[in-house]
């Protein structure tokens, strides 16, 4: 795929750089450093001062030209909407954007996550200048991908015919509040180090912490810095710090004695030299990092957070990294001692996705939202455990707790770094039980704070019984399966509990009745196959996950109930085209038959209050009629963790088919959506539901109906495309990527209740089924079954717990190759041979050996566990 974005497709770029669970830089397309989200907390359209990159080239004693790598600063330039005075809006941009100062006519972003890399265009430079940046992401490594850091490459090329003599400059503004300090740099056995940070802080208070700014050591380098730029008032220091660096040779220190007591930002320069011959290219290395050790719950106790109002000092945590580094120096150091190693991991792992044969817009998809993993929507807790808001507001985590409905569809953690995945599993069922089983579906921190009270979501719950199914087949772990399984057990079984206050499933029918509360924030009211399929699927699991443990009488009883739901669903819910709900809309008891004291809805007080619209007679927010986008996602599920067959074949076709002939749209132009707007004008979407035009469609209808939300858009694109409806989910999947060009929104922050959203990891699920990838650790199983081109040939990334690597169709074998890890087999699937006699034979350090093995309908059995390590390849020749 060609992932160079050009001319007016940067301006909305912002690249995260961070690692998982530390918060991340922003480079954005014109090469400017923005979204300063490092603090824990988001903090959209930030800038931290003046920090930026620079460059110089000098002949002799003369600076032939100086810029800062930014290119030109994109429109409107009349300033930002805010309420500060004497600057905002009529003030023209705000000066830390440096648009004033000398830089680049232009640029072009290379954007393959997790490396982006900019180009400076202009003719006029005496070189050509790019930018690379990183932060280590290798799979199955979560703490080397876990980096409170960005890793910088400029390269520089002299392109004239006179040797010259270039500087690159990094400067670093301190954002500590008045009491700051910023420390002279320091020599260390990889590099030189500057650290910025605030010793008169309170080291528990969640503003504690500092900054770093390190360059490595090359031998043909030289290296100068400024401690501090000159202290003064208006425009004094950066107007005194570009009079320096555009002078000729390096920097002289500045110091102060005295700590910054006034409101004034101080800044840091660290610079490197290098002398280029014709034609010569040279690279220079900057790695910034961060540590802000203690976070707090800024979203449920603000005053305290922030000091606004008196209150108890707030109950912090702190970070993993800060279990693991002192500081941010401490980082700096690890970071370029394994820059090598952690950068040649990362580009193998890039190599390895990109080098995949999946279709352009699929490729875009899974490797621009596993970006999410880097952003401030996610958190790793003191112990490393892995912690998710839906999505992020501007300056906030937005929707907190892991919420249960929405990670349901974030299929790239579980393959990616299956451990953090593990880690939800576990605080899920450990703190968010209640002793019949019902369980909250969001997480409260700090971790022991009381557990939400509002009722419990049906997606939510079931879809924590597959998950736990998908770990445990992903890992092969029978004892991380045993220790879950009483709580999971209970989850189920909650379904038809008394104490079940919405009464899902009373009868064990299979069939889900009651209140439900769901993923649109609201509750269903009747049968429908959205819900009731996420409850089919859960039954399945649970019931292979009740035998493999030796119980076998409560395998037997999940199973009779899933078959009783399964054939009720198909036979009653199947209006002839797709799945609908079953439900009379004008029937007020049914909302009376729920009503109780203390009783909560999201928004409307009590459930009459809520549901009942007196005016049209008529429950509100049910689909009805209508054709709902998630109808058959139980399906999706099942497919992707090898659950087999939950909707009847046939129906599940037709029902795909029609969601592609009512819910997409070729344009919403002609749409009425008093939804959010996550589409418009002539763009494509697939909306969350369509009445037909002979369907009645309710006055108030499900909510968000008319909304194109991209993480269920994925999700029907891909099933779609398990389904053989290939050209249909492709064209889902293309309208998605189409709205994030560059220009009209930033190709790495897909949105939904906010930024960084997590739903749109179902994207991942794509490679997954474009590789028709099947998985059994527990019985040392891996397989595929893709999607070919049309020459025969298919290439793809894979991983599980334990290894990752390719797997590849050649013109004369198929290749399975182990990057990283090690894998144990007893079979490999690889369905679309069908048995064909082959030979297969391990290669290892050149060394070739066959491999004993018999055919069982496309599974190539061995004779004996296969064990293959990293470089190992296992190649089947027919």
């Amino acid at each position: 795929m060609d992932a160079t974005y050009k001319g007016r497709y940067t301006r909305e770029i912002s690249f995260p750089v961070g690692g998982i669970g530390t918060g991340c830089i922003g480079l954005a397309g014109d090469g400017r450093l923005i979204d300063w989200e490092i603090f824990n907390r988001p903090s959209k359209g930030s800038r931290n001062g003046f920090s930026h990159f620079a460059i110089k080239a000098e002949d002799g004693d003369t600076v032939l030209d100086a810029r800062v790598l930014h290119g030109d600063f994109s429109p409107p330039y009349t300033g930002e909407l805010t309420v500060q005075q004497f600057g905002g809006f009529g003030f023209g941009p705000r000066r830390e954007n440096l648009a004033g100062m000398p830089h680049f006519q232009g640029t072009e972003f290379v954007g393959e996550f997790p490396v982006g890399t900019v180009r400076f265009l202009d003719d006029s430079f005496p070189a050509a200048v790019t930018l690379s940046a990183f932060n280590p992401f290798i799979p199955l490594a979560e703490d080397e991908s876990s980096l409170p850091a960005a890793f910088f490459e400029i390269t520089v090329r002299n392109t004239t015919r006179t040797t010259l003599r270039y500087t690159v400059a990094g400067s670093l503004s301190n954002p500590a509040p008045p009491g700051n300090s910023n420390h002279a740099a320091h020599e260390v056995a990889d590099g030189t180090i500057l650290t910025l940070d605030a010793p008169a802080t309170a080291v528990d208070s969640p503003d504690y912490g500092g900054l770093a700014l390190a360059l490595a050591h090359q031998a043909t380098q030289s290296v100068s810095y400024q401690q501090y730029w000159y202290r003064g008032n208006w425009f004094d220091g950066l107007g005194v710090y570009w009079r320096d660096f555009a002078s000729c040779g390096p920097f002289k220190n500045r110091t102060y004695e005295e700590a910054n007591a006034a409101r004034v930002t101080d800044t840091a320069t660290l610079a490197a030299h290098v002398t280029l011959s014709p034609g010569e290219s040279a690279s220079v290395r900057f790695l910034l990092s961060w540590h802000y050790p203690n976070c707090c719950n800024y979203w449920s106790q603000p005053q305290c957070c922030d000091g606004s109002s008196p209150c108890e000092p707030p109950a912090t945590w702190r970070n993993y990294y800060a279990t693991l580094y002192g500081d941010a120096r401490d980082v700096a150091m690890h970071g370029l001692k394994h820059w090598d190693c952690l950068e040649a991991r990362t580009r193998a792992f890039k190599e390895a996705l990109f080098g995949s044969t999946l279709p352009a817009e699929v490729l875009d998809a899974v490797s621009a939202n596993i970006s999410i993993l880097k952003s401030p929507t996610c958190l790793r807790l003191t112990d490393g455990s892995f912690y998710g808001f839906e999505g992020c507001h501007s300056n906030a985590g937005c929707c907190e707790g892991s919420c249960t409905h929405v990670w349901n569809y974030a299929y790239a953690l579980p393959f990616l770094f299956p451990r953090l995945e593990r880690s939800m599993r576990e605080l899920d069922y450990t703190h968010n039980q209640r002793e019949d089983g019902e369980m909250s579906f969001r997480l409260q921190l700090p971790i022991g704070s009381h557990r939400l009270q509002f009722r419990a979501c049906v997606d939510g719950q079931m879809g924590g019984v597959i998950k736990t199914y998908r770990e445990w087949k992903l890992c092969g772990d029978d004892e991380w399966l045993r220790g879950l399984w009483p709580a999971v057990k209970r989850s189920v079984e909650f379904a038809w509990a008394r104490t079940n206050e919405d009464r899902w499933d009373p009868d064990k029918a299979g069939v889900v009745t009651g209140r439900q509360h769901h993923t649109l924030d609201m509750e269903l009211f009747g049968p429908n196959s959205w819900l009731t399929g996420f409850y089919l699927a859960a039954l399945k699991a649970a019931a292979e996950m009740a035998e493999h443990l030796g119980e076998e009488q409560t395998s037997a009883e999940y199973r009779r109930i899933f078959e009783r739901g399964k054939a009720w669903v198909n036979r009653e819910l199947y209006n002839g085209e797709y799945y609908q709900q079953v439900i009379d809309l004008n029937d007020k008891t049914i909302l009376e038959s729920f009503s109780r004291e203390g009783d909560q809805v999201l928004k409307g007080g009590n459930v009459l209050d809520a549901y009942w619209d007196s005016e049209h007679g008529e429950i509100k927010y049910q689909i009805g009629d209508g054709s709902v986008i998630d109808q058959v996602i139980a399906q999706w599920h099942a497919n992707l963790n090898g659950l087999g067959e939950i909707f009847d074949p046939e129906q599940t076709t037709s029902a795909l088919r029609a969601i592609y002939q009512h819910n997409y749209k070729q344009s919403v132009r002609s749409i009425a959506n008093p939804c959010r707007t996550y589409c418009l004008n002539d763009e494509a979407g697939a909306i969350i539901c369509e009445w037909p035009k002979e369907k009645y469609k309710p006055f108030v209808p499900l909510t968000y109906s008319e909304e194109t939300m991209h993480g269920y858009e994925y999700q029907v694109a891909c099933h779609m495309i398990q389904d053989g409806l290939v050209d249909e989910g492709l064209q889902l999947v293309r309208a998605v990527r189409d709205r994030y060009d560059g220009e009209r929104r930033n190709p790495w922050n897909e949105i939904e209740c906010g930024s960084n959203y997590a739903r749109s990891m179902a994207s991942y699920a794509l490679l997954l089924a474009y590789s028709g990838f099947s998985f059994d650790l527990p019985n040392g199983m891996i397989g595929f079954d893709p999607i070919v081109t049309d020459n025969g040939l298919f290439r793809c990334f894979w991983s599980v717990d334990g290894a990752w690597g390719t797997f590849a169709i050649e013109h004369d074998a198929v290749r399975l190759e182990v990057a990283e890890g090690d894998l144990t087999l007893q079979s490999l699937g690889l369905f679309f041979l069908q048995g064909i006699p082959a030979t297969v034979s391990r290669c290892r350090n050149e060394r070739t050996c066959d491999v004993p093995h018999v055919w069982d309908c496309g599974l190539l059995g061995f004779d004996a566990p296969l064990d293959l390590v990293a470089g190992d390849a296992l190649e089947v020749r027919p």
